[in-house]
């Protein structure tokens, strides 16, 4: 960035703050979008803004005819909390997921115009942690990135480039059974009962391990059954949502293991996703699904990378933050790749 390492923590820390300081969970994004039209007016960009919904909207910044693209998502999980520093530490809601990723990307490209490089856009979308209504959306933006060589989609990855990204399958899995007073629970059928031993069939089946996404694994998100304490339970249901790995027999298994008065609804299924190797940069697999699967789309061969400062584990959490000696890192590791991309 062409500043003193005192300047640029400074100019970093300022704008992450203000970033962090809109509450802008999903469904109200648009909240953030002064403090966002501010700092790409100080960049100088030429700004594309695409409503997705009411109080949603996607933001694409341009510099000269875009090459390298960067991408990452406007809105945040709840609950807000207010940003504060801590030590070396910014610590609110979206530090590391993904404002800290937006101030790491766009102080790459100020470092790049002040070197007198240019072929560069940003893309913030909106509902990446809920329906990924913005990245849908943004497929329609590609009149203005016809000449794309890659995607840099921005989450916190520890500084690594991940191998790819697991499928993900939401499975809804339910029994029904026969409702009878509790005091007489032996005149009804408790649907409750055969789901749990479903699940703890399912729990004892082993997962398999990719080389290069890792563990499958799944998780029981919601579990409900019967309507009042003094009653037998006439439906029971789950819903499960799983991680899964090219090849995966999950979905069979829960179907293989069901009871007589279990069904099974597969509610969502998206294909896992691999990402190439960039010579010089570590590579890692990641827990976490993203964007970066509909957004390389943008990019006429697809090439993507899913990279960034910060770390999954502190994401959604009440303790989100991001170092900002990670965030300077962050900036560096976006300015390379796109150098990479850009030839240089």
């Amino acid at each position: 960035m062409n500043a003193a390492p005192a300047d640029l923590r400074r100019w970093l820390t300022a704008r992450l703050m203000a970033l962090c300081a809109a509450e802008t969970t999903s469904g109200a994004e648009d909240v953030g979008l002064p403090v966002l039209r501010q700092l790409l007016q100080e960049l100088g960009a030429t700004v594309v803004e695409q409503p997705v919904a009411e109080g949603r909207t996607n933001v694409l910044a341009l510099w000269g005819v875009p090459r390298v693209l960067f991408s990452t998502h406007l809105d945040t999980v709840p609950p807000y909390f207010l940003p504060r520093i801590e030590g070396e530490a910014l610590i609110g809601r979206g530090a590391c997921d993904a404002k800290g990723q937006i101030v790491a990307q766009l102080a790459a490209v100020k470092t790049l115009l002040d070197e007198g490089r240019e072929g560069l856009a940003w893309l913030g979308v909106v509902g990446e942690e809920t329906d990924s209504a913005g990245a849908t959306a943004a497929l329609a933006l590609a009149s203005h990135l016809q000449e794309l060589k890659a995607l840099i989609n921005g989450e916190p990855t520890e500084l690594k480039l991940a191998t790819g990204q697991r499928g993900v399958q939401h499975v809804y899995l339910s029994c029904e059974g026969r409702a009878a007073h509790s005091g007489s629970p032996e005149l009804g059928c408790n649907a409750t009962w055969p789901l749990l031993d479903w699940l703890q069939r399912l729990r004892e089946q082993p997962r398999p391990v990719d080389a290069q996404l890792g563990r499958e694994l799944w998780n029981l998100g919601l579990l409900q059954a019967g309507e009042a304490v003094n009653s037998v339970p006439a439906r029971a249901e789950a819903h499960l949502l799983a991680r899964v790995v090219p090849g995966s027999t999950f979905l069979d298994e829960v179907r293989r293991l069901a009871p007589s008065e279990g069904s099974v609804d597969l509610r969502l299924d998206e294909p896992a996703d691999l990402y190439p190797a960039v010579p010089g940069f570590d590579l890692a697999p990641m827990p976490f699904g993203s964007d970066a699967p509909a957004l390389r789309a943008l990019v006429p061969d697809r090439s993507v990378v899913l990279a960034g400062p910060g770390s999954i584990t502190v994401a959604h959490t009440l303790d989100e933050h991001l170092t900002l000696t990670d965030l300077e890192a962050g900036v560096d590791l976006n300015r390379r790749l796109a150098l990479h991309f850009l030839g240089d």
